[in-house]
């Protein structure tokens, strides 16, 4: 997907503050933290990767789905791939 080649910096830096993220969850964890803190964190966390796919899908629909010189059997596929994606994020 070109826009993810496009998009990299700022889709490595959400990437890396997930990282950050879950480094500090496992700190918390291995250190006996209290259970509030832990489920702060993991919010925290679970926010961080839903902002991540919300910034990917939104790309990929605007590239590919709201490309004008796209055949219809092209916006068929990429439809395809953005409900695979969706279902399985939504597990």
């Amino acid at each position: 997907m070109a826009h993810t080649i496009r998009d990299r910096k700022p889709l490595l830096t959400r990437v890396r503050r997930i990282q950050g993220q879950l480094r500090s969850l496992e700190t918390t964890l291995d250190e006996g933290g209290d259970c509030a803190a832990v489920l702060q964190q993991i919010a925290a966390v679970r926010g961080a990767v839903a902002g991540l796919m919300n910034q990917v899908l939104e790309g990929h629909i605007r590239e590919h789905l709201g490309n004008p010189e796209a055949s219809p059997a092209e916006r068929e596929e990429d439809v395809a791939e953005v409900l695979t994606a969706l279902r399985s994020y939504l597990r």
